[in-house]
């Protein structure tokens, strides 16, 4: 038995030709999947369903629905599904379109709406520029064109995603800014939108929060330290600057910051000229939901902009950001060795407590794993506050006079080498060698003219002419070493090495600062009964300054007989 179309179906008409379809037009134009290139305004829409319904006397135009800036890869749109509430509640009976691609560009969705919603609404369907019509010509709705024409829509916006991504991909690799907001602290150039300028207003408050945070704050209590200054968080930053707000709850907050706000531009490399982008993509053409990008996919350009925060700073906020720091919720700012010092041997964290005496409050620290959990796991290893500062303070002294020392015995030892005898001999190495050839260049270059004027035998030259190729070869190598090694020499090592640099900035050192304890200290390990062990940084550094000391003393020592020591 042949099929029945639904279109040809008595239930699916009105009991009379001459009845009235209160005709919907539906009118969609996207900014997203390409149909901008069409030239499909509104307005033109309007006119042509327009003067559709005016030449055909049996449909009133009853309602319009417009969605204007929505793509037709899903039917979840607010004039679309307000027609569908009008279908269902008998406001209309017919549903005008200019084409099937304005209707949707979803091949599976087209097809459920137009073969199974329409018909149980007992819904006419016309798609004017297609010459589709349920009613007049109900041929028309299952006929093989309605079906390729969903699929050729469908396929035509896959193309179209397919190329905006890409086009997307090869401007992120080419180091421009494709957002449609500028990161907070930065604005978009007016002379380039894809380059981000700084924001002065926004660019100190981000200081702001990088500083304290190094001085010792936790997030939250910067979170508490910008609410208390009235400053306004990035979302209502951006409405008062008139651009829209993204995050609605945010700016209805009244602007108040959070600790995910101020964690968020401390992990941001965007403040140190980076741009990290493609972060998060929608998961198809189809599907509009956004899924976050693995950090491995994720398209990093530096340098691309002019950064706010020192790369030094923004290293040091990320080491802090990795140790294990708690603080009171009543309290903003951290203890000085917050997330450094540990039980020497458990690994836990120490935990800080406070005591108060009628005439005297003190701190000290103990182990976390004997505090919280059982005193048989592990023992008490409590320090005084004052004494583990004491300890750590004069360690730091010392290496950073060490730090001193070391850079005024590498500029003695340098200055001593550069006119010692290791110098003359490197000096006359090289100038011997240069002359031998300068020398095997003219004999060789003599060769040829004395075997043409027969004043040597084929066998001679071909013997002489090898013998000074090897020559010149092994001279030049023997200068490239020389070269090498009296550059290695005058370079020396000096006031680069880390851990010269680093520490001997630091002299007379009277307070600590978590500043100060990120850049010099590792980790600092407390034993049983008070011992403390410090890991500074740096490390490598300082063997490395120190062997070349020790092996340069020793050369100098030889060549010069003298103690530059």
């Amino acid at each position: 038995m042949s099929r029945t179309s639904k279109y040809l179906s008595e239930a699916a008409q009105p009991a009379s030709p001459l009845a009235a379809w209160r005709a919907g037009l539906y009118i969609r134009l996207s900014r997203e999947d390409g149909d901008k290139l069409e030239s499909e305004s509104v307005s033109s829409q309007k006119a042509i369903l327009e003067r559709f319904v005016s030449e055909n006397t049996e449909i009133t135009l009853t309602e319009y629905y417009i969605d204007d800036g929505y793509s037709g890869t899903d039917f979840e749109r607010p004039a679309f599904q307000r027609m569908i509430a009008d279908a269902a509640s008998k406001k209309i009976n017919c549903v005008i379109v200019k084409d099937l691609s304005r209707f949707g560009r979803n091949y599976v969705e087209a097809g459920k709406y137009l073969e199974l919603v329409f018909p149980t609404f007992k819904l006419r369907f016309i798609a004017v520029n297609d010459g589709i019509d349920s009613f007049a010509h109900p041929s028309t709705m299952n006929n093989v064109i309605v079906p390729f024409k969903n699929i050729i829509n469908d396929e035509y916006c896959r193309d179209i995603s397919m190329k905006v991504r890409s086009a997307l991909d090869i401007r992120r690799k080419q180091g421009k800014f494709i957002g449609s907001f500028a990161a907070y602290g930065y604005k978009k150039d007016e002379a380039d939108h894809n380059k981000l300028v700084v924001d002065e207003d926004a660019a100190a408050t981000v200081r702001l929060i990088f500083r304290e945070f190094l001085s010792g704050y936790s997030i939250i209590g910067i979170a508490r330290l910008l609410n208390e200054r009235g400053v306004p968080n990035p979302s209502a930053y951006k409405a008062g600057k008139g651009l829209n707000c993204r995050r609605s709850s945010t700016c209805k907050n009244g602007g108040a910051w959070t600790d995910s706000t101020v964690r968020r531009i401390l992990t941001s490399e965007v403040y140190i000229g980076n741009l990290v982008q493609k972060k998060s993509e929608v998961i198809s053409y189809k599907i509009h939901s956004a899924k976050a990008v693995e950090k491995s996919n994720r398209i990093k350009v530096t340098g691309t902009h002019k950064p706010i925060i020192s790369q030094q700073d923004f290293d040091k906020v990320q080491s802090l950001l990795k140790r294990d720091t708690r603080t009171s919720p009543k309290e903003s700012v951290l203890s000085t060795f917050a997330g450094f010092i540990k039980c020497a041997d458990c690994g836990r964290a120490m935990q800080k407590r406070t005591v108060k005496q009628p005439n005297k409050t003190y701190e000290y620290y103990i182990c976390s794993t004997y505090r919280k959990m059982h005193s048989t796991l592990c023992t008490k290893h409590a320090i005084r506050a004052e004494v583990l500062e004491e300890a750590v303070l004069t360690t730091l002294n010392k290496y950073i006079q060490l730090a001193v020392d070391f850079d005024k015995l590498l500029e003695k030892i340098n200055r001593v080498q550069k006119g010692g005898a290791r110098s003359k001999r490197l000096t006359a190495e090289l100038s011997a060698n240069q002359n031998e050839l300068e020398k095997s260049q003219k004999i060789l270059l003599d060769l040829y003219p004395d075997f043409k004027n027969g004043l040597i035998s084929r066998e001679q030259y071909f013997a002489l002419k090898e013998r000074y190729e090897n020559t010149i070869k092994r001279t030049e190598k023997e200068i490239a070493r020389i070269k090498e090694e009296m550059r290695s020499f005058a370079n020396g090592v000096d006031g680069s090495n880390p851990f010269v640099a680093t520490f001997k900035k630091y002299g007379g050192l009277t307070e600590l600062t978590r500043d100060i304890l990120v850049e010099l200290v590792e980790n600092i390990y407390i034993h049983e009964g008070g011992g403390v062990e410090i890991h500074l940084k740096c490390k490598d550094a300082f063997l490395a300054a120190s062997e070349y000391i020790e092996q340069h003393q020793t050369v100098s020592n030889a060549e010069n007989s003298s103690d530059i020591a």
